[in-house]
């Protein structure tokens, strides 16, 4: 299987259409407190067959190159499933048509929270993406009210920069950001 990047603790790869993926999808999607900061109306999961239609949703969101994208992030050693993170472009006001805004994203299974690994995977992705394309600024859009999220924007040593309507059909999100590191 495809390795996006990986940490001390985590790879980050591709979802798949294998049961297991797709159950630990519903598992986790299918939890209230899990998507109730999610804008745009979605609701948990009511069905395990929703995972499929979760997935196709997602790779609609990737790049055509594959470098964007919304992936799992399992434990490194055991291969259990503890989240999702992402680095895609940012839906604009017209959602779904893409800007040219970077997001780094996060979403943690409840079993998982206060591991710090939604710190670590996105750490990772953000350390790629300025490593390897011309990308200026990543931001973080955070549905307000969403503190742990805030919480991980701030250890990722991202900047607050106000509520923004920039982005998701002009959803209100409070916004964070972070800047390429200057060398030296």
């Amino acid at each position: 299987m495809a390795v996006i990047t990986e940490t001390e603790r985590l790879l980050v790869r591709p979802w798949t259409r294998e049961p297991a993926d797709l159950d630990a999808l519903y598992d986790m999607y299918s939890r209230p407190e899990v998507v109730r900061w999610f804008g745009g109306g979605i609701l948990p999961l009511t069905a395990p067959e929703q995972a499929v239609e979760l997935l196709r949703r997602w790779e609609l969101r990737g790049s055509r190159d594959g470098w964007y994208d919304i992936w799992a992030v399992e434990l490194r050693g055991t291969g259990q499933v503890v989240g999702t993170t992402m680095i895609k472009q940012l839906p604009g006001p017209d959602d779904p048509v893409l800007t040219d805004d970077i997001e780094v994203g996060w979403h943690l299974h409840p079993d998982h929270w206060g591991h710090g690994y939604a710190t670590e995977a996105a750490r990772a992705l953000i350390d790629r993406e300025f490593a390897h394309t011309p990308t200026e600024t990543i931001h973080a859009v955070v549905h307000p009210g969403n503190e742990p999220s805030k919480a991980v924007a701030r250890r990722l040593g991202m900047s607050y920069v106000g509520l923004r309507t920039d982005w998701y059909g002009g959803t209100e999100v409070d916004t964070f950001v972070l800047h390429r590191p200057t060398p030296g």
